[in-house]
């Protein structure tokens, strides 16, 4: 639920950004780029942004374990191993990138439809 409820988010995220970012869009199209670029790179920053967390959160953990381990182990006797992880958690961490360039492609398809005279129009 939480990876879900962080992938909703982030969908929100990129369609409240796509009309702040409009014209930018209209320019890359005015200056040739084509739909499917605009897309690509749409879907490209989910992605970075989904694997950047997942490497944040990893390397937080491996340093929460790190500052935690001697304490755990004083006070409760539980000794907890510091390892790589597992090609199970790998894999994970790969569905949940894939599944954010997924959750990307509704905004990205909006960005794509959109026009070049609509982001070159001035709105009040």
């Amino acid at each position: 639920m939480v990876v879900v409820t962080a992938l909703l988010g982030m969908m929100a995220m990129i369609f409240s950004s796509l009309n702040e970012r409009r014209r930018e869009m209209a320019i890359w199209r005015a200056m040739g780029a084509r739909p499917a670029t605009i897309l690509g790179l749409l879907v490209l920053e989910a992605i970075l942004m989904a694997a950047s967390g997942a490497l944040l959160g990893v390397g937080l953990l491996y340093l929460g374990l790190a500052v935690a381990q001697p304490w755990v182990d004083a006070a409760f006797g539980i000794w907890l191993p510091i390892e790589p992880p597992t090609a199970r958690e790998v894999m994970v961490l790969a569905a949940v990138i894939g599944a954010a360039a997924l959750a990307s492609l509704l905004p990205a398809l909006r960005a794509y439809r959109l026009s070049l005279a609509d982001g070159m129009m001035v709105r009040i």
